[in-house]
């Protein structure tokens, strides 16, 4: 099965946007580390800038004030002990390349807690191909349309969620790293998941029991460990549970898995999250 499969390779930011943006940092800051995988991401990038509108962005803002400030007072985490779960309910991708439905399925359920809901319709709605499920640049039938798949049917099947397409980098900052623990806090705590966009890559980063290829992928992020202030999250993954003939190293992929918040993030590097 080709790896290509699982995702069209729509990601946040060109190559000649990222050397812009490095460009025009002062030489008296240091630069951030660049990731194993970061190169290869910017080599083979084949999509323009993306751009939130007016409304998301004024969304994002205030959710990222409400959720900073949620995370900086600890007392509601320090009374758990654990992982704190929304609860997804989890299903198997049908087939090789509708991780994607399977992901809004499953993000859907963290906050609804109805199982059992159709692919085929998900995949209808997201407007999935045998290419995979796009990050950016598709209008699905939906009031509104912003260009972002995810983020649109969410919004769609969950009225008053709010959910905001975050872009990262393909280096994600420091800042990029805390903001997702922040995030995750916010979603999970408000009963929500959230839904990542991976783009692991030869050298880099990959979730647990996948291969060391290129393979694009969404999982439904449902969960962070309380006593490291979400510095490891719980995660959903669509190819657990899938047979090996339709995804051939899909044997070793857990259902569901533990993995630490910046390294999520660094794999989600090039595409983002929506949360």
């Amino acid at each position: 099965m080709p790896a290509s499969a699982f995702l069209p390779r729509t990601i946040a930011l060109t190559a000649a946007t990222l050397l812009a943006a490095t460009a025009a940092v002062p030489a008296a800051v240091a630069a951030e580390p660049v990731t194993p995988g970061a190169s290869y991401k910017a080599t083979h990038d084949t999509l323009g800038p993306q751009r939130l509108t007016p409304a998301q962005q004024r969304l994002s803002a205030a959710k990222q004030t409400e959720a900073a400030r949620a995370y900086d007072r600890p007392t509601t985490r320090a009374a758990l002990a654990g992982y704190k779960l929304s609860g997804g309910l989890h299903q198997s991708q049908r087939t090789s390349y509708w991780c994607g439905p399977a992901a809004l399925v499953i993000t859907q359920s963290a906050h609804d807690e109805i199982a059992g809901r159709s692919q085929q319709d998900a995949a209808t709605l997201l407007k999935t191909t045998s290419n995979g499920t796009a990050w950016y640049g598709i209008n699905i039938n939906v009031p509104n349309p912003t260009g972002y798949p995810m983020a649109d049917a969410l919004n769609y099947r969950l009225p008053g969620a709010g959910y905001i397409p975050k872009a990262l980098p393909y280096t994600p900052t420091a800042t990029d790293k805390a903001n997702f623990k922040q995030h995750i806090t916010h979603d999970t705590d408000n009963d929500y998941a959230i839904a990542g966009n991976a783009w692991e890559v030869p050298g880099g980063p990959h979730l647990v029991g996948h291969p060391n290829i290129e393979i694009f992928h969404w999982v439904s992020i449902d969960g962070y460990n309380t006593d490291t202030a979400a510095g490891q999250v719980n995660y959903l993954d669509p190819v657990g549970g899938v047979s090996t003939s339709v995804i051939s190293w899909a044997g070793s992929v857990p259902k569901s898995a533990h993995i630490s918040s910046d390294t999520i993030t660094t794999i989600m590097g090039g595409r983002g999250y929506v949360w």
